[in-house]
């Protein structure tokens, strides 16, 4: 895996998986190229590509394998997809990322609509992929993601005990790290703060990515708990495209600006530079014309006098 450049936090850019599955039409290859050569320029270390799943239920990630191929190309960025089974997993490993994310929901309605699964079926399936990992591809990272850890629009509440529980499970079954994911945009800063401060107690250094959503405006202030609980990688969507197919009602990844101005204004520094990260919302404008793109910063610009952590 490629060597990180300085930061003090991790931005794990999903804007090309998490965004892209979420909108009606499909970009174009090209495009989709074009964004990602964008968003390296700006500096992101972790790119999250696409998802090696059925064409037939998500025909936007129908070229991921493409996708792939061009973005190895940049040799300092993490590449990065998701996958829900296991042809997903042989097809990725086989590509070549770098690194594949597996989506585990803490609540088995959310399970069952997205994967087909029980939280408990997807444990085993963990253990069969990480068993093909170490067979074909043993220097790829493997992580979970544990979906719906603070609420279901289908089931509504998530016991928390069963989120942790969940977590262990999963590094135990041998996954590299294992973080929490506000599938639904239900979190709150207080629940946030209480269960990754849990997570990172149970896993240490095993404890991964705070995915939230800015569903109900609270993604900033989720990342900051997760942030203040010891959480140092977050998942964040370039102009806050993205939610759940099978999840209705759940929208709006935190926005990439937003979250690198956040932690750069606090001066923790993120690696990104925030001027070419906004730029990088041209192409993506440019392939999706008429599609919301969203963001409080690149709306009201930089502060004067404002100067990033990666100029410091």
């Amino acid at each position: 895996m490629p060597a990180p450049r300085i930061h003090d936090v991790l931005i794990s850019e999903v804007g090309p998986r998490d965004g892209l599955q979420s909108v009606q039409r499909t970009m174009p290859t090209a495009d989709k190229c074009a964004w990602i050569d964008a968003l390296v320029a700006a500096g992101l270390q972790e790119i999250e590509v696409g998802s090696f799943v059925s064409p037939k239920l998500l025909p936007q990630m129908a070229d991921t394998a493409d996708v792939v191929a061009h973005a190895l190309r940049h040799r300092e960025v993490t590449i990065m997809a998701l996958v829900p089974n296991m042809h997903g997993a042989q097809a990725a490993l086989e590509a070549g990322v770098h690194k594949i994310t597996l989506p585990i929901s803490a609540s088995r309605a959310h399970s069952l609509a997205n994967v087909r699964k029980t939280p408990g079926e997807m444990v085993e399936l963990v253990r069969d992929i990480i068993a093909l990992r170490d067979a074909i591809a043993p220097h790829v990272h493997v992580e979970a993601g544990i979906s719906t850890a603070f609420g279901c629009t289908m089931q509504g509440a998530v016991d928390e005990d069963d989120v942790i529980a969940l977590a262990v499970a999963c590094t135990q079954a041998g996954v590299d790290e294992c973080g929490l994911s506000d599938t639904t945009g239900m979190a709150n800063p207080a629940q946030v703060r209480r269960l990754f401060t849990r997570l990172i107690s149970e896993l240490g250094d095993k404890a991964g990515a705070a995915h939230m959503h800015n569903t109900r405006g609270l993604g900033l202030a989720n990342c900051l708990a997760a942030f203040e609980a010891g959480t140092r990688t977050f998942d964040a969507s370039l102009a806050g495209l993205g939610g759940c197919p099978y999840a209705p009602g759940a929208s709006g990844n935190v926005v990439t600006e937003d979250l690198v101005f956040m932690f750069e204004a606090m001066g923790i520094r993120t690696g990104v530079d925030i001027e070419r990260l906004i730029a990088a919302r041209e192409p993506l404008g440019a392939a999706l014309p008429g599609e919301p793109l969203y963001g409080m910063t690149p709306l009201a610009g930089l502060p004067k006098g404002f100067k990033p952590q990666h100029s410091a």
